[in-house]
């Protein structure tokens, strides 16, 4: 049976799980009332230093499911994902409009090959 490591581990989530080579989390603007162009830098860079932890980078990243409050900000996100993803390396990804908490703005849930 394949361990399943969990960094982060609270009473409700953890941080991210780990199973079988590939690691799943989501990110949140640290800061939530940010506007949306800086929520949005705030979670890609929160990503890159969770890769960074994970010995990873973006170029394993094989999913990211976004959730925007509001669709009317999806060119702001792909504006910013565009100069973001690495060339050719792009992850399979969803984006949809959610009802998030308070004043977030965007959420995502990313999975990441990791050794």
């Amino acid at each position: 049976m394949t361990e399943i490591r969990r960094i982060g581990a609270g009473a409700r989530w953890s941080d991210v799980v780990v199973h079988a080579g590939v690691a799943r989390w989501v990110e949140v603007a640290e800061d939530g009332k940010a506007d949306t162009v800086e929520q949005v830098r705030q979670v890609l860079a929160q990503i890159d230093a969770t890769l960074a932890e994970l010995g990873a980078s973006r170029e394993r990243v094989l999913q990211v499911m976004i959730y925007l409050a509001d669709l009317a900000d999806a060119p702001t996100l792909n504006r910013l994902w565009d100069a973001w993803v690495v060339p050719g390396q792009a992850p399979s990804r969803a984006c949809v409009q959610a009802g998030l908490s308070g004043t977030l703005r965007v959420e995502m849930l990313i999975m990441a090959a990791v050794d």
